[in-house]
C-alpha cells in the first residue's frame, strides 16, 4: 500500500517519538516495535539509523525512485486492453498463456492476476473450502480408464451438446474426445474403440452410473448385480473390469478436467471462428487435445505401460451394439424398418432361419455376423456394401 506525502511524514515522526522514549526506557524495545508494527530486527535497524542520521533515517529512501522491476505502464494498458477488449471471458490462466505465447507480453501469471484483479477485470476466486483428501492416481498407464461427458454451450448460439472424454487416470492425458448430440451407447464404444485401437487394451474402467453404462432395476438401490448391456458386454468380452461411481465427488479427476475445459474450449473455439460441431471435431483432435495434454499432464510414478496391444480380434464387431435376429425365408433380416437381403455366401449358399446378430457399427453402418464372423455389411439405407469396405 503506498502512503501520500503527509501520510509518509506522520509515521515518520510516530517512529521518531517512539524511539525516542525507548531510548529514554520509557518504552521496552519490544513495545516499541508493537506500536510501529514492525519486527524486532526491524526496529533494531530503525534505532540504528535513527542514531546515525537522527530523522533523515527514518525515511525512505526509495522514495521517488523507480523500482528497477517495475513494468512499463504501457504493458500494462496493453495487457488490461487484451482481457478487456479481446479475451473477456477467458480465464487468468488461460488469457496469461495467449499474452505471453501470442502477444510476446512478458509478464508473470502472479503479476497478471494480481494486475486485474485490482483493475476490476477478474473477481477473486472464492475460498477453497474445507480440507479433502485426494484419491492417489494409479501408478502406470493403462490401469484405470475415466470416461465422463458434459453437456454445454461449447458454440455460442448453436444448441448444447455433450463433450465425451476419455482419460488416463496415471497421467490425466486425454486419450480421444468428441462432441456428440447426446452421450449413450454409442459414443461411448466409440471412446472405448479409440483407446483400443490407438493404445490397446486397459484393465479397469471408471464411469457414472449412466442408462448406457449399467441397468438399475430398482431407483435408489444400486445397479443390478448382472449388467448384460452393450457397453459391460464389450468391457467383460475384453476382461477389462467395470467400476461404477457413487457420486459426482467419486469422479472427482474427471470433473475438474471438465472445469478446465469448460473454461477453455468455448474460448478456443469462438477465437478460430467455428462455428459447427464438425469443426470443432476436427479442432479438438488437432488442437485443443493436443494442447490439453502438453499442459496439464502428469508424469506417472511408473514409466511402464500397463495398455496391451489387441491382435486378432475384430473390434469393428466387438465395438457395436448387438441385436440377435433370425433370418427369414427370402434370406433377409429385419432390424427396425429395414429389410436387409443377405447375400449367399462362399461357405453356404444361404443362412435362412439360421440365428444372426445385426452389430450398429461405432461409423454408422450395419453388419451381419453369423458364429462370429462377418456375412454381410451395409450402409444406413440397408444397401449392401462390399465386405472389404472399410468399416
Amino acid at each position: 500500500m503506498r502512503l501520500d506525502p503527509v501520510a509518509r511524514e506522520a509515521r515518520i515522526v510516530t517512529r521518531e517519538d517512539v524511539i525516542r522514549k525507548a531510548i529514554e526506557k520509557k518504552l521496552t524495545w519490544t513495545q516499541a516495535a508493537s506500536i510501529c508494527r514492525v519486527t524486532a530486527r526491524h526496529m533494531r535497524r530503525l534505532r540504528e539509523r535513527y542514531e546515525q542520521f537522527k530523522i533523515d533515517g527514518l525515511r525512505d529512501r526509495r522514495t521517488g525512485k523507480r523500482q528497477p522491476s517495475r513494468l512499463d505502464p504501457r504493458i500494462v494498458d496493453e495487457l488490461c486492453r487484451l482481457k478487456r477488449e479481446v479475451y473477456a471471458d477467458f480465464s487468468v490462466r488461460h488469457f496469461h498463456e495467449f499474452a505471453t505465447r501470442r502477444h510476446k507480453l512478458k509478464v508473470s501469471y502472479t503479476w497478471t492476476r494480481m494486475v486485474l484483479q485490482a483493475r476490476g477485470l477478474v473477481n477473486k476466486a472464492p475460498s477453497r473450502g474445507k480440507y479433502r483428501r485426494k484419491r492417489e492416481r494409479r501408478p502406470m498407464v493403462g490401469m484405470l480408464v475415466h470416461q465422463d461427458a458434459s453437456t454445454h454451450e461449447w458454440i455460442k448460439g448453436l444448441p448444447m451438446a455433450d463433450l465425451v472424454i476419455t482419460l488416463d487416470d496415471a497421467d490425466g492425458k486425454i486419450l480421444h474426445g468428441q462432441f456428440v448430440e447426446q452421450e449413450g451407447t454409442m459414443s461411448s464404444l466409440q471412446g472405448i474403440a479409440a483407446v483400443l485401437r490407438r493404445y490397446g487394451r486397459f484393465c479397469e474402467f471408471y464411469t457414472d452410473r449412466g442408462s448406457h453404462y449399467c441397468r438399475t432395476s430398482h431407483a435408489e438401490q444400486g445397479p443390478d448385480e448382472i449388467q448384460d448391456g452393450q457397453v459391460a458386454r464389450v468391457l467383460k468380452t475384453l476382461g477389462i473390469r467395470h467400476i461404477l461411481a457413487r457420486s459426482p465427488e467419486a469422479r472427482g479427476r474427471s470433473e475438474r478436467s471438465f472445469g478446465t475445459i469448460q473454461g477453455r474450449l468455448p474460448q478456443e473455439l469462438a477465437l478460430a471462428d467455428i462455428r459447427d460441431y464438425t469443426a470443432g471435431n476436427a479442432y479438438l483432435q488437432k488442437h485443443f487435445i493436443p494442447g490439453f495434454n502438453r499442459l496439464f499432464t502428469v508424469k506417472p510414478e511408473s514409466n511402464d505401460s500397463a495398455f496391451i496391444p489387441l491382435a486378432g480380434i475384430d473390434l469393428d464387431l466387438l465395438l457395436s451394439a448387438h441385436h440377435d435376429r433370425v433370418v427369414q425365408k427370402d434370406s433377409t433380416v429385419v432390424f427396425e424398418k429395414l429389410h436387409l437381403q443377405l447375400p449367399p455366401g462362399r461357405e453356404r449358399s444361404h443362412y435362412v432361419r439360421c440365428p444372426v446378430v445385426v452389430h450398429e457399427l461405432v461409423n454408422g453402418r450395419l453388419a451381419v455376423s453369423y458364429q462370429g464372423k462377418r456375412i454381410a455389411l451395409f450402409d444406413r439405407q440397408g444397401n449392401l456394401l462390399p465386405l472389404r469396405a472399410v468399416a
